[in-house]
């Protein structure tokens, strides 16, 4: 789809302010789901008055599955999460300029993992790239741009 003359592309500093905004919302929500998942697996179910030490990969994946479907549910609803909102950006389908599908969704989330754990370099990609997209924008076909005020 060929973008509006009118629309533009979100500069990094506003993607990175709006994923500030969301990891707060996120945070909160990997602190209430912890909290449920050992009262209710370790306390209620095992008897365990503390949690085993280690790494667990059952609340981590649970955890995983919650965090996915947290931005899912945001970008298919209105191309907005919270943070997004705040800093007017909208992410849409690059084929339909919609929502993004729950296929893009999935696409953006899993290559924004390493994209950002690789000191950035999947979101910093966009400073040098032709069209300004980082590398999830690119695997998803999908584009955040900036909303008029």
């Amino acid at each position: 789809m060929s973008r509006d003359t009118t629309e533009q592309t979100a500069p990094l500093w506003r993607r990175l302010a709006a994923m500030v905004y969301d990891t707060f919302l996120v945070m909160a929500m990997v602190m209430v789901i912890s909290g449920l998942y050992h009262a209710i697996v370790n306390n209620w179910l095992l008897g365990r008055d503390d949690a085993p030490m280690g790494f667990n990969p059952f609340l981590g994946s649970i955890l995983t599955f919650v965090i996915f479907f947290f931005f899912a549910h945001f970008w298919g609803k209105n191309g907005q999460t919270l943070g997004m909102q705040a800093w007017r950006l909208k992410l849409r389908s690059c084929e339909t300029g919609g929502n993004p599908t729950l296929t893009q969704s999935l696409l953006r989330f899993m290559i924004a993992i390493p994209a950002l754990g690789l000191a950035g370099l999947g979101f910093f990609w966009m400073l040098i790239d032709r069209d300004k997209k980082t590398w999830h924008d690119r695997y998803s076909m999908t584009e955040v741009i900036l909303l008029p005020k």
